[in-house]
Protein backbone atom coordinates (compact mmCIF):
# COMPACT_ATOMS: atom_id res chain seq x y z
CA UNK A 1 0.00 0.00 0.00
CA UNK A 2 2.99 2.87 0.84
CA UNK A 3 4.54 1.92 -2.14
CA UNK A 4 1.42 2.52 -4.19
CA UNK A 5 0.98 5.61 -2.57
CA UNK A 6 4.06 6.68 -3.10
CA UNK A 7 4.06 5.94 -6.48
CA UNK A 8 0.65 7.72 -7.50
CA UNK A 9 2.32 10.58 -5.93
CA UNK A 10 4.98 10.90 -7.69
CA UNK A 11 3.34 10.60 -11.04
CA UNK A 12 1.42 12.89 -9.60
CA UNK A 13 3.48 15.45 -8.90
CA UNK A 14 4.98 14.86 -12.31
CA UNK A 15 1.73 15.14 -14.46
CA UNK A 16 0.49 18.37 -12.38
CA UNK A 17 4.02 19.80 -13.61
CA UNK A 18 2.90 19.39 -17.28
CA UNK A 19 -0.16 21.63 -16.56
CA UNK A 20 2.14 24.31 -15.20
CA UNK A 21 4.39 23.95 -18.30
CA UNK A 22 1.20 24.26 -20.57
CA UNK A 23 0.56 27.51 -18.81
CA UNK A 24 3.69 29.18 -18.99
CA UNK A 25 4.31 28.00 -22.22
CA UNK A 26 0.25 29.45 -23.72
CA UNK A 27 1.09 32.61 -21.67
CA UNK A 28 4.34 33.82 -23.25
CA UNK A 29 4.57 31.87 -26.90
CA UNK A 30 2.29 34.86 -29.04
CA UNK A 31 4.15 37.64 -28.04
CA UNK A 32 7.39 35.60 -28.05
CA UNK A 33 6.99 34.11 -31.69
CA UNK A 34 5.47 37.38 -33.35
CA UNK A 35 9.32 39.05 -31.41
CA UNK A 36 11.61 36.00 -33.48
CA UNK A 37 9.43 36.17 -36.35
CA UNK A 38 10.05 39.81 -36.90
CA UNK A 39 14.19 38.98 -36.50
CA UNK A 40 14.40 36.27 -38.20
CA UNK A 41 12.02 38.43 -41.18
CA UNK A 42 14.79 41.23 -41.10
CA UNK A 43 17.84 38.53 -41.38
CA UNK A 44 15.98 37.48 -44.66
CA UNK A 45 15.22 41.07 -45.96
CA UNK A 46 18.93 41.99 -45.09
CA UNK A 47 20.51 38.66 -46.06
CA UNK A 48 23.09 39.65 -48.90
CA UNK A 49 23.87 43.34 -46.93
CA UNK A 50 24.28 42.26 -43.73
CA UNK A 51 27.51 41.55 -42.10
CA UNK A 52 27.61 37.89 -40.86
CA UNK A 53 29.83 36.36 -38.30
CA UNK A 54 32.20 33.79 -38.87
CA UNK A 55 30.07 29.70 -38.10
CA UNK A 56 31.83 26.56 -37.53
CA UNK A 57 29.19 23.63 -37.96
CA UNK A 58 30.28 20.60 -36.50
CA UNK A 59 28.98 17.13 -37.46
CA UNK A 60 29.56 14.58 -35.39
CA UNK A 61 29.44 11.12 -36.93
CA UNK A 62 30.64 7.44 -35.74
CA UNK A 63 29.88 4.60 -38.21
CA UNK A 64 26.51 6.50 -39.99
CA UNK A 65 26.95 5.21 -43.36
CA UNK A 66 25.10 6.98 -46.15
CA UNK A 67 22.96 8.89 -43.75
CA UNK A 68 26.20 10.99 -42.88
CA UNK A 69 26.24 12.27 -46.70
CA UNK A 70 23.15 13.27 -46.79
CA UNK A 71 23.45 15.68 -43.28
CA UNK A 72 26.80 16.74 -44.66
CA UNK A 73 25.09 17.84 -48.19
CA UNK A 74 22.00 19.38 -46.28
CA UNK A 75 24.97 21.84 -44.48
CA UNK A 76 26.85 22.34 -47.62
CA UNK A 77 23.88 23.75 -48.91
CA UNK A 78 23.13 25.71 -46.90
CA UNK A 79 22.11 30.03 -47.40
CA UNK A 80 24.67 31.23 -45.33
CA UNK A 81 27.47 33.08 -47.07
CA UNK A 82 29.70 30.45 -47.90
CA UNK A 83 33.48 32.70 -46.90
CA UNK A 84 31.66 32.76 -43.26
CA UNK A 85 31.17 29.31 -42.82
CA UNK A 86 33.49 26.72 -41.88
CA UNK A 87 32.42 22.75 -42.07
CA UNK A 88 34.05 20.30 -39.49
CA UNK A 89 32.60 16.39 -39.50
CA UNK A 90 34.13 14.91 -36.64
CA UNK A 91 34.33 11.67 -37.97
CA UNK A 92 35.33 8.70 -35.26
CA UNK A 93 34.47 6.06 -37.46
CA UNK A 94 36.38 2.72 -38.19
CA UNK A 95 33.99 1.56 -41.17
CA UNK A 96 33.64 2.16 -44.84
CA UNK A 97 31.77 5.84 -43.12
CA UNK A 98 35.13 6.96 -43.54
CA UNK A 99 36.08 6.55 -47.74
CA UNK A 100 32.05 7.72 -48.01
CA UNK A 101 33.14 11.00 -45.99
CA UNK A 102 36.30 11.56 -47.60
CA UNK A 103 34.90 11.27 -51.12
CA UNK A 104 32.32 13.64 -50.05
CA UNK A 105 34.45 15.98 -48.61
CA UNK A 106 36.51 16.21 -51.46
CA UNK A 107 33.55 17.14 -54.06
CA UNK A 108 32.36 19.63 -51.91
CA UNK A 109 36.33 21.49 -51.74
CA UNK A 110 35.86 21.21 -55.67
CA UNK A 111 33.01 23.23 -55.23
CA UNK A 112 34.04 26.09 -53.22
CA UNK A 113 33.41 25.01 -49.85
CA UNK A 114 35.10 25.61 -46.72
CA UNK A 115 34.76 21.62 -45.36
CA UNK A 116 37.56 19.77 -43.30
CA UNK A 117 37.29 16.08 -42.01
CA UNK A 118 38.45 15.88 -38.10
CA UNK A 119 39.68 11.71 -37.07
CA UNK A 120 41.47 11.20 -33.50
CA UNK A 121 43.13 8.18 -32.97
CA UNK A 122 40.95 6.90 -30.15
CA UNK A 123 37.35 7.84 -28.98
CA UNK A 124 37.63 9.35 -26.24
CA UNK A 125 35.41 11.15 -24.48
CA UNK A 126 32.61 9.82 -27.28
CA UNK A 127 30.72 12.72 -28.68
CA UNK A 128 31.80 15.06 -25.70
CA UNK A 129 35.30 14.82 -26.73
CA UNK A 130 35.00 14.94 -30.55
CA UNK A 131 33.16 18.04 -30.36
CA UNK A 132 35.73 19.56 -27.85
CA UNK A 133 38.35 18.73 -29.96
CA UNK A 134 37.21 19.83 -33.07
CA UNK A 135 36.67 23.65 -30.93
CA UNK A 136 40.27 23.51 -30.61
CA UNK A 137 40.43 24.54 -34.26
CA UNK A 138 36.98 25.94 -35.12
CA UNK A 139 37.38 29.32 -36.48
CA UNK A 140 33.55 30.44 -35.88
CA UNK A 141 32.21 32.87 -33.22
CA UNK A 142 29.31 30.31 -33.28
CA UNK A 143 29.55 26.82 -33.56
CA UNK A 144 26.00 24.65 -34.87
CA UNK A 145 26.09 21.31 -34.36
CA UNK A 146 23.96 18.11 -36.33
CA UNK A 147 23.94 14.83 -35.75
CA UNK A 148 23.96 12.52 -39.16
CA UNK A 149 20.44 12.22 -38.69
CA UNK A 150 19.33 15.93 -39.01
CA UNK A 151 18.50 17.43 -42.51
CA UNK A 152 18.78 21.17 -41.61
CA UNK A 153 17.14 24.13 -44.07
CA UNK A 154 18.85 25.77 -46.06
CA UNK A 155 17.49 29.01 -43.66
CA UNK A 156 18.84 27.43 -40.83
CA UNK A 157 22.12 28.93 -40.06
CA UNK A 158 21.42 32.34 -40.93
CA UNK A 159 17.59 32.51 -38.87
CA UNK A 160 19.55 30.89 -35.15
CA UNK A 161 22.22 33.52 -35.61
CA UNK A 162 19.98 36.69 -36.60
CA UNK A 163 18.36 35.66 -32.98
CA UNK A 164 22.12 34.75 -31.47
CA UNK A 165 22.52 38.39 -32.25
CA UNK A 166 20.14 39.90 -29.96
CA UNK A 167 21.41 39.21 -27.03
CA UNK A 168 25.07 38.69 -25.83
CA UNK A 169 24.14 36.85 -22.88
CA UNK A 170 22.83 33.84 -24.89
CA UNK A 171 25.37 31.05 -24.93
CA UNK A 172 22.82 28.80 -27.06
CA UNK A 173 19.72 28.76 -29.40
CA UNK A 174 17.95 25.39 -29.72
CA UNK A 175 15.81 24.70 -33.05
CA UNK A 176 13.00 22.79 -32.98
CA UNK A 177 12.68 18.91 -34.21
CA UNK A 178 10.44 17.92 -36.58
CA UNK A 179 10.43 14.39 -38.16
CA UNK A 180 11.76 12.82 -41.87
CA UNK A 181 9.57 10.27 -41.30
CA UNK A 182 6.86 10.32 -38.87
CA UNK A 183 4.46 8.10 -40.87
CA UNK A 184 6.32 5.10 -41.44
CA UNK A 185 5.07 3.14 -39.02
CA UNK A 186 2.73 3.03 -35.55
CA UNK A 187 6.30 3.38 -32.95
CA UNK A 188 7.38 6.53 -35.40
CA UNK A 189 3.85 8.43 -35.29
CA UNK A 190 3.48 7.30 -31.13
CA UNK A 191 7.48 9.56 -30.81
CA UNK A 192 6.88 12.19 -32.99
CA UNK A 193 3.66 12.89 -30.85
CA UNK A 194 5.92 12.94 -27.80
CA UNK A 195 8.71 14.71 -29.43
CA UNK A 196 6.04 17.27 -30.38
CA UNK A 197 5.01 17.71 -26.85
CA UNK A 198 8.32 18.15 -25.56
CA UNK A 199 9.58 21.16 -28.38
CA UNK A 200 6.12 22.64 -28.88
CA UNK A 201 5.47 23.19 -25.14
CA UNK A 202 8.17 22.33 -22.72
CA UNK A 203 11.58 23.57 -23.65
CA UNK A 204 9.25 26.99 -25.08
CA UNK A 205 7.80 27.40 -21.48
CA UNK A 206 11.06 26.65 -19.94
CA UNK A 207 12.90 29.12 -21.59
CA UNK A 208 10.64 32.19 -22.39
CA UNK A 209 9.94 32.00 -18.40
CA UNK A 210 13.41 32.62 -17.38
CA UNK A 211 13.71 28.95 -16.32
CA UNK A 212 16.47 26.38 -16.81
CA UNK A 213 16.55 24.52 -19.94
CA UNK A 214 18.59 22.46 -22.55
CA UNK A 215 20.11 22.16 -25.57
CA UNK A 216 18.89 18.76 -27.23
CA UNK A 217 22.75 17.41 -28.35
CA UNK A 218 21.75 18.77 -32.20
CA UNK A 219 19.84 21.18 -34.33
CA UNK A 220 21.37 24.22 -32.32
CA UNK A 221 23.47 27.01 -32.36
CA UNK A 222 26.31 28.03 -29.96
CA UNK A 223 28.24 30.95 -28.82
CA UNK A 224 31.90 29.61 -28.85
CA UNK A 225 32.56 32.15 -26.17
CA UNK A 226 29.99 30.21 -23.78
CA UNK A 227 31.51 26.88 -23.95
CA UNK A 228 34.93 28.23 -23.79
CA UNK A 229 34.39 30.35 -20.15
CA UNK A 230 36.44 29.01 -17.27
CA UNK A 231 33.52 29.34 -14.90
CA UNK A 232 31.96 26.77 -17.76
CA UNK A 233 33.93 24.00 -18.26
CA UNK A 234 33.41 23.27 -21.76
CA UNK A 235 32.03 19.58 -22.78
CA UNK A 236 32.67 16.53 -20.63
CA UNK A 237 32.00 13.15 -21.16
CA UNK A 238 31.49 12.05 -17.62
CA UNK A 239 27.55 11.88 -18.43
CA UNK A 240 25.66 10.44 -21.44
CA UNK A 241 23.94 13.48 -21.92
CA UNK A 242 26.49 15.39 -22.85
CA UNK A 243 23.90 18.17 -24.32
CA UNK A 244 22.28 18.58 -20.89
CA UNK A 245 25.26 18.84 -18.77
CA UNK A 246 26.88 21.63 -20.80
CA UNK A 247 23.71 23.34 -20.94
CA UNK A 248 23.03 23.34 -17.13
CA UNK A 249 26.70 24.41 -16.66
CA UNK A 250 26.26 27.33 -18.94
CA UNK A 251 23.38 29.26 -17.24
CA UNK A 252 24.97 28.11 -13.63
CA UNK A 253 27.75 30.90 -14.52
CA UNK A 254 25.28 32.93 -15.97
CA UNK A 255 24.49 32.62 -19.76
CA UNK A 256 21.11 32.36 -21.07
CA UNK A 257 19.98 29.56 -23.60
CA UNK A 258 17.13 30.50 -25.88
CA UNK A 259 14.76 28.57 -27.87
CA UNK A 260 12.61 29.01 -31.06
CA UNK A 261 9.57 27.28 -32.23
CA UNK A 262 10.09 28.04 -35.85
CA UNK A 263 13.14 27.35 -36.41
CA UNK A 264 12.45 23.67 -37.55
CA UNK A 265 14.85 21.16 -38.45
CA UNK A 266 13.96 17.65 -39.81
CA UNK A 267 15.63 14.82 -38.36
CA UNK A 268 15.21 10.77 -38.46
CA UNK A 269 13.00 8.87 -35.87
CA UNK A 270 14.37 5.55 -34.38
CA UNK A 271 12.44 2.86 -36.36
CA UNK A 272 12.87 0.12 -34.70
CA UNK A 273 12.05 -0.76 -31.07
CA UNK A 274 15.66 -1.81 -30.33
CA UNK A 275 16.79 1.35 -31.28
CA UNK A 276 14.09 3.32 -29.34
CA UNK A 277 15.34 1.57 -26.18
CA UNK A 278 18.85 2.07 -26.92
CA UNK A 279 18.11 5.77 -27.14
CA UNK A 280 16.09 5.82 -24.26
CA UNK A 281 18.84 4.31 -22.33
CA UNK A 282 21.11 6.40 -22.81
CA UNK A 283 18.82 9.43 -22.45
CA UNK A 284 17.42 8.51 -19.00
CA UNK A 285 20.66 7.28 -17.66
CA UNK A 286 22.39 10.47 -18.92
CA UNK A 287 19.91 12.90 -17.58
CA UNK A 288 19.48 11.03 -14.51
CA UNK A 289 24.18 11.67 -14.43
CA UNK A 290 23.48 14.52 -14.53
CA UNK A 291 21.06 15.37 -11.77
CA UNK A 292 23.30 13.60 -9.36
CA UNK A 293 26.13 15.61 -10.83
CA UNK A 294 24.33 19.23 -10.73
CA UNK A 295 21.34 19.09 -8.56
CA UNK A 296 23.53 19.84 -5.33
CA UNK A 297 24.72 23.17 -7.45
CA UNK A 298 21.36 24.61 -8.40
CA UNK A 299 20.32 24.32 -5.17
CA UNK A 300 22.98 25.76 -3.83
CA UNK A 301 23.26 28.61 -6.62
CA UNK A 302 21.59 31.64 -6.09
CA UNK A 303 18.03 30.93 -8.00
CA UNK A 304 14.92 31.01 -6.92
CA UNK A 305 12.80 28.35 -5.50
CA UNK A 306 10.56 27.72 -8.47
CA UNK A 307 13.67 27.68 -10.85
CA UNK A 308 15.49 25.16 -8.34
CA UNK A 309 12.44 23.10 -8.41
CA UNK A 310 11.99 23.18 -12.38
CA UNK A 311 15.50 22.01 -12.55
CA UNK A 312 14.82 19.31 -10.21
CA UNK A 313 11.77 18.21 -11.90
CA UNK A 314 13.41 18.59 -14.93
CA UNK A 315 16.41 16.46 -14.69
CA UNK A 316 14.86 13.98 -12.95
CA UNK A 317 11.74 13.26 -15.42
CA UNK A 318 12.98 9.84 -16.46
CA UNK A 319 12.12 8.68 -12.90
CA UNK A 320 8.71 8.81 -14.47
CA UNK A 321 9.48 4.81 -15.34
CA UNK A 322 10.55 3.78 -11.89
CA UNK A 323 7.04 4.79 -10.49
CA UNK A 324 5.09 3.15 -13.46
CA UNK A 325 7.11 -0.33 -13.16
CA UNK A 326 6.15 -0.35 -9.53
CA UNK A 327 2.49 0.20 -10.00
CA UNK A 328 2.21 -2.63 -12.29
CA UNK A 329 3.73 -4.68 -10.32
CA UNK A 330 1.61 -3.88 -6.83
CA UNK A 331 -1.23 -4.27 -8.64
CA UNK A 332 -1.98 -7.92 -8.02
CA UNK A 333 -0.32 -7.57 -3.93
CA UNK A 334 -2.36 -4.52 -3.78
CA UNK A 335 -5.63 -7.05 -3.77
CA UNK A 336 -3.49 -9.45 -1.04
CA UNK A 337 -3.74 -6.26 1.71
CA UNK A 338 -6.87 -4.43 0.49
CA UNK A 339 -10.23 -6.08 0.10
CA UNK A 340 -12.35 -3.14 0.22
CA UNK A 341 -13.85 -1.05 -2.89
CA UNK A 342 -10.97 0.63 -4.35
CA UNK A 343 -13.37 3.92 -5.26
CA UNK A 344 -14.32 4.12 -1.42
CA UNK A 345 -13.66 6.39 1.09
CA UNK A 346 -10.29 8.00 0.89
CA UNK A 347 -9.50 6.24 -2.16
CA UNK A 348 -11.62 8.83 -4.11
CA UNK A 349 -8.89 11.44 -3.36
CA UNK A 350 -6.38 8.95 -4.69
CA UNK A 351 -8.50 8.08 -7.75
CA UNK A 352 -9.49 11.80 -8.16
CA UNK A 353 -5.31 12.91 -8.61
CA UNK A 354 -4.52 9.33 -10.51
CA UNK A 355 -7.20 10.52 -12.97
CA UNK A 356 -6.13 14.61 -13.10
CA UNK A 357 -2.23 13.70 -13.70
CA UNK A 358 -2.67 11.09 -15.67
CA UNK A 359 -4.67 12.69 -18.75
CA UNK A 360 -1.96 15.51 -18.19
CA UNK A 361 0.37 14.05 -21.44
CA UNK A 362 -2.30 13.26 -23.44
CA UNK A 363 -3.48 16.82 -22.77
CA UNK A 364 -0.03 18.46 -23.64
CA UNK A 365 0.73 16.07 -26.87
CA UNK A 366 -2.57 17.05 -28.24
CA UNK A 367 -2.79 20.58 -26.94
CA UNK A 368 1.22 21.00 -28.93
CA UNK A 369 -0.10 19.31 -32.00
CA UNK A 370 -2.79 22.07 -31.67
CA UNK A 371 -0.22 24.59 -31.37
CA UNK A 372 2.02 23.52 -34.50
CA UNK A 373 -1.08 22.07 -36.85
CA UNK A 374 -4.08 24.73 -35.91
CA UNK A 375 -6.02 21.00 -35.23
CA UNK A 376 -5.99 17.92 -32.58
CA UNK A 377 -4.31 15.89 -35.16
CA UNK A 378 -2.44 13.83 -31.94
CA UNK A 379 -5.37 12.72 -30.28
CA UNK A 380 -5.73 9.50 -32.46
CA UNK A 381 -1.86 8.63 -31.83
CA UNK A 382 -2.38 8.93 -27.96
CA UNK A 383 -3.62 5.30 -26.54
CA UNK A 384 -0.41 3.99 -29.19
CA UNK A 385 1.81 6.80 -27.35
CA UNK A 386 0.44 5.53 -23.49
CA UNK A 387 0.72 1.45 -24.43
CA UNK A 388 3.93 1.77 -25.68
CA UNK A 389 5.57 4.34 -22.76
CA UNK A 390 4.23 1.79 -20.84
CA UNK A 391 6.04 -0.87 -22.61
CA UNK A 392 9.60 0.69 -22.27
CA UNK A 393 9.02 1.36 -18.71
CA UNK A 394 11.31 -1.52 -17.69
CA UNK A 395 14.33 -0.29 -20.32
CA UNK A 396 14.02 3.27 -19.06
CA UNK A 397 13.22 2.32 -15.09
CA UNK A 398 16.75 -0.38 -15.68
CA UNK A 399 18.44 2.87 -16.96
CA UNK A 400 17.69 5.57 -14.45
CA UNK A 401 18.69 3.24 -11.49
CA UNK A 402 22.11 2.64 -13.70
CA UNK A 403 22.59 6.60 -13.69
CA UNK A 404 21.99 7.14 -10.46
CA UNK A 405 25.35 5.45 -9.18
CA UNK A 406 27.22 4.97 -12.88
CA UNK A 407 29.82 7.69 -13.80
CA UNK A 408 30.26 7.99 -17.33
CA UNK A 409 29.86 4.91 -20.24
CA UNK A 410 29.70 4.21 -23.43
CA UNK A 411 27.96 6.26 -25.90
CA UNK A 412 26.03 3.53 -28.08
CA UNK A 413 24.77 5.28 -30.95
CA UNK A 414 21.04 4.70 -32.22
CA UNK A 415 20.96 3.28 -35.46
CA UNK A 416 19.77 5.08 -38.28
CA UNK A 417 18.60 3.58 -41.82
CA UNK A 418 18.74 6.95 -43.50
CA UNK A 419 14.43 6.96 -43.74
CA UNK A 420 12.01 9.13 -44.62
CA UNK A 421 8.18 8.95 -45.14
CA UNK A 422 8.85 9.15 -49.23
CA UNK A 423 11.26 5.96 -48.78
CA UNK A 424 11.85 3.67 -46.31
CA UNK A 425 14.79 1.56 -45.43
CA UNK A 426 16.24 -0.44 -42.88
CA UNK A 427 19.37 0.08 -40.99
CA UNK A 428 22.39 -2.23 -41.59
CA UNK A 429 23.33 -1.29 -37.85
CA UNK A 430 22.15 -3.33 -35.50
CA UNK A 431 21.52 -2.33 -31.49
CA UNK A 432 23.36 -5.49 -29.35
CA UNK A 433 20.45 -7.98 -28.41
CA UNK A 434 19.78 -8.69 -24.50
CA UNK A 435 16.83 -10.88 -22.34
CA UNK A 436 15.40 -7.85 -21.56
CA UNK A 437 12.57 -9.04 -23.59
CA UNK A 438 11.65 -11.96 -22.13
CA UNK A 439 10.85 -10.27 -18.69
CA UNK A 440 8.90 -7.37 -20.68
CA UNK A 441 6.51 -10.31 -22.31
CA UNK A 442 6.37 -12.33 -18.28
CA UNK A 443 5.45 -8.57 -17.46
CA UNK A 444 2.85 -8.41 -20.12
CA UNK A 445 1.53 -11.72 -18.86
CA UNK A 446 1.44 -10.81 -15.37
CA UNK A 447 -0.29 -7.05 -15.98
CA UNK A 448 -2.88 -9.28 -18.35
CA UNK A 449 -3.69 -11.79 -15.85
CA UNK A 450 -3.74 -8.59 -13.07
CA UNK A 451 -6.34 -6.86 -15.70
CA UNK A 452 -8.33 -10.07 -15.73
CA UNK A 453 -8.72 -10.26 -11.78
CA UNK A 454 -9.71 -6.56 -11.49
CA UNK A 455 -12.33 -6.84 -14.40
CA UNK A 456 -13.65 -10.14 -12.70
CA UNK A 457 -17.06 -9.55 -10.37
CA UNK A 458 -17.89 -7.68 -7.64
CA UNK A 459 -16.01 -5.14 -10.06
CA UNK A 460 -15.07 -3.17 -7.57
CA UNK A 461 -11.14 -2.90 -9.08
CA UNK A 462 -12.80 -1.83 -12.62
CA UNK A 463 -11.48 1.39 -12.47
CA UNK A 464 -7.56 0.80 -12.43
CA UNK A 465 -7.65 -2.52 -14.45
CA UNK A 466 -7.73 0.19 -17.38
CA UNK A 467 -4.31 0.92 -16.60
CA UNK A 468 -3.24 -2.21 -16.62
CA UNK A 469 -4.10 -3.31 -19.98
CA UNK A 470 -1.94 -0.58 -21.45
CA UNK A 471 0.33 -2.07 -19.62
CA UNK A 472 -0.23 -5.47 -20.51
CA UNK A 473 -0.28 -4.43 -24.43
CA UNK A 474 2.34 -2.18 -24.02
CA UNK A 475 4.83 -4.71 -22.58
CA UNK A 476 3.73 -7.88 -25.13
CA UNK A 477 4.47 -5.22 -28.07
CA UNK A 478 7.78 -3.69 -27.37
CA UNK A 479 8.61 -7.49 -25.96
CA UNK A 480 7.83 -9.34 -29.05
CA UNK A 481 9.62 -6.62 -31.27
CA UNK A 482 12.53 -6.72 -29.21
CA UNK A 483 12.78 -10.51 -29.72
CA UNK A 484 16.20 -12.00 -30.73
CA UNK A 485 15.95 -12.31 -35.03
CA UNK A 486 17.08 -14.84 -37.84
CA UNK A 487 19.14 -13.05 -40.22
CA UNK A 488 17.81 -11.23 -42.67
CA UNK A 489 14.50 -10.13 -40.43
CA UNK A 490 13.68 -7.39 -39.72
CA UNK A 491 12.44 -5.41 -36.49
CA UNK A 492 11.56 -2.34 -38.59
CA UNK A 493 7.29 -2.39 -37.18
CA UNK A 494 5.52 -1.07 -40.47
CA UNK A 495 2.33 -1.33 -41.58
CA UNK A 496 2.14 -2.17 -45.03
CA UNK A 497 -1.14 -1.07 -45.94
CA UNK A 498 -0.30 2.67 -44.39
CA UNK A 499 -0.04 5.36 -46.86
CA UNK A 500 2.72 8.08 -45.90
CA UNK A 501 1.02 10.18 -43.85
CA UNK A 502 1.82 14.36 -44.70
CA UNK A 503 3.12 15.95 -41.58
CA UNK A 504 1.21 19.15 -40.27
CA UNK A 505 5.04 20.75 -40.14
CA UNK A 506 6.02 19.59 -43.57
CA UNK A 507 5.65 22.35 -45.44
CA UNK A 508 7.53 24.23 -42.68
CA UNK A 509 10.47 22.28 -42.15
CA UNK A 510 11.56 22.09 -45.80
CA UNK A 511 11.22 18.62 -46.46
Amino acid sequence: MGLFLLATSALAVYGLHLYVLVYLFSRRSGAKRAAQRAIMDRADAERDSRDWPMVTTQIPVYNEGPIALRVIEAVAATDYPTCRHEIQVLDDSTDETCALIDEAADRLRHRGIDINVIRRSQRTGYKAGALSNGLHTARGKYVAIFDADFVPPTSFLRHAVALLEEGEDVACLQGRWTHLNQGESILTEAQSLGIDGHFAIEQGARAWNGLMMNFNGTAGVWRKAAIEDPAVGGWSGDTLTEDLDLSYRAQLAGWRIDYCLDLPCPAELPGTVDALKSQQRRWATGSIQTAVKLLPRIWRAPLSFGEKIEATLHLTHYSVAVWMLVLALVARPMLWVYEGDLLAGGFWNVWAMILFSAVAPSLTYAYARYTLAGRWSGLRIIPAMIALGCGLCMNNALAVIRGAYLRGGEFVRTPKSGSSDARRRVSSYRVSESNMWIFEIVLGLYSLACFVIYWQPPYRHRAFSFFLLFYAVGFLLVGWWSRPRRMGETSRVVEPSIQPAVSPIGTEAGR
